[in-house]
C-alpha cells in the first residue's frame, strides 16, 4: 500500500491522526479561533491555549459536539491545516481512513466523508471505519474472531458503549456523558460549597491530579472568582468533595453498561464475562472510574495502558495490515 495514508479519529476534545509516512500519532486539541468572524487566528493547542482568555472579536469553538460534526466548514479548515502540517505543506494524493462512531444518524456518517472530501487534502480513497471496532484493534483485540467483547469508550462529550463480535458491532450505545460532565459537577460543587466561581480548564485540571493528590493525601489547588466579593481568590478544594460531585455520572455509565449487558445474547455474555470490560478514551483515566465500573457491574475491568491513542491505533493497525482492511468501507454510493 501506498505510504501516504493517514487515520483519523475525531474527538471532541482531541483530534488524533495517524501519518503512515512516520508511522506516528499526532494529537492536537480539536479546537478553532476565529478571528472578526471570517479570520483563521489560530488552530489546535494554540487555539486551547487562548480558551478562555480571547477578547470578543476571536470566537473560540469546538467543531464538534457529542461526538458528531456540528460546525463541518471549522471543521474542514482544521483538517487542511493539520494535514498540511503532517505533510510540510506539500500536499500529496492520500487515502485516509476515518473513525465514525455507530450510534449515530446515516447524514451524520455520511458528514465525516464530506468533511475529508470538502478539506482539500487530495484524497485518493476515504474508508470509514466505526470507531468501535477501531478502539478494539487498538486494544490488541482480535475484533474479527467470534469472542464477544465489550467496549467503553469515555471520550469528552459522550460514552460509547459497544459489544463487538466477526468484526462488527452487535449492540451500540452512544450517551451524553463524559468529561465534559466531569467538568462541570467539579465547577458546580466548587460554587456550591466555597461559593467560588472557576473555568474550565482549572475544573480539567483537578480531574486529571485528582488521583495524584489523593495518593498525597493533599486537596486541590484553585483560583477563581468569589461569588460574593468579586474578586479572585485562591482555595483548596478537598478531594472527597471532588469524587462525590462525580460519583453521579460514573452512576450514569455504569447503568447504560448494565443496559447493554441485558440486552446481549447468551453466547456473547459468557465472553465477556470472561474477558471483562475495556475500558478506553480520553476521560476513562478519571480517578475511581474503572473501580466503581467493577463493582458497578461485577466484572474485571480491563483499562487502556494509552486510552486516548486507543481508535487511531487501531486505524494505523487497518492501514498496515490487509488482514484488516475488510472492516473498513466506503460510503455507499460515494466510493470512487
Amino acid at each position: 500500500m501506498a505510504n501516504n495514508a493517514f487515520g483519523i479519529d475525531l474527538g471532541t476534545n482531541n483530534i488524533k491522526i495517524y501519518n503512515r509516512n512516520d508511522d506516528n500519532i499526532m494529537i492536537e486539541k480539536n479546537m478553532i479561533a476565529i478571528e472578526n468572524k471570517n479570520t483563521l487566528f489560530a488552530y489546535g493547542n494554540s487555539a486551547f491555549e487562548m480558551y478562555e482568555k480571547a477578547p470578543s472579536n476571536i470566537h473560540i469553538s469546538y467543531p464538534l459536539s457529542n461526538g458528531v460534526i456540528a460546525d463541518i466548514k471549522n471543521m474542514e479548515t482544521l483538517v487542511k491545516y493539520f494535514i498540511g502540517d503532517l505533510q510540510k505543506g506539500n500536499t500529496k494524493p492520500s487515502d485516509f481512513f476515518i473513525a465514525v462512531p455507530t450510534d449515530v444518524t446515516e447524514v451524520e456518517k455520511r458528514a465525516f466523508y464530506d468533511l475529508v472530501k470538502g478539506a482539500n487534502v487530495k484524497a485518493k480513497k476515504i474508508m470509514v471505519v466505526e470507531k468501535a471496532v477501531a478502539d478494539g484493534l487498538g486494544l490488541d483485540i482480535d475484533v474479527k474472531n467470534s469472542q464477544g467483547v465489550l467496549v467503553v469508550n469515555v471520550g469528552y462529550e459522550t460514552t460509547e458503549i459497544s459489544i463487538l463480535s466477526l468484526g462488527g458491532i452487535v449492540l451500540s450505545r452512544l450517551i451524553k456523558v463524559g468529561g465534559m460532565k466531569f467538568d462541570d459537577a467539579i465547577r458546580a460543587a466548587v460554587r456550591r460549597e466555597f461559593s467560588l466561581i472557576i473555568g474550565g480548564k482549572t475544573a480539567e485540571n483537578v480531574k486529571i491530579a485528582l488521583k495524584e493528590l489523593e495518593e498525597e493525601g493533599k486537596g486541590a489547588i484553585v483560583y477563581g472568582r468569589d461569588i460574593v466579593t468579586g474578586l479572585p481568590v485562591e482555595r483548596e478544594i478537598p478531594t472527597k468533595m471532588v469524587d462525590e460531585s462525580l460519583e453521579e455520572h460514573f452512576n450514569t455509565i455504569i447503568d447504560n453498561v448494565k443496559v447493554i449487558l441485558e440486552r446481549t445474547p447468551p453466547e456473547l455474555a459468557a465472553d465477556i464475562y470472561r474477558h471483562g470490560i475495556y475500558l478506553t478514551g480520553g476521560a476513562s483515566q478519571v480517578n475511581h472510574l474503572a473501580e466503581r465500573l467493577a463493582t458497578g457491574t461485577g466484572l474485571h475491568v480491563n483499562v487502556a495502558e494509552n486510552p486516548l491513542t486507543s481508535v487511531a491505533m487501531g486505524l494505523a493497525k487497518i492501514i498496515k495490515d490487509d488482514n484488516y482492511k475488510s472492516v473498513a468501507y466506503a460510503i455507499e454510493g460515494m466510493s470512487k
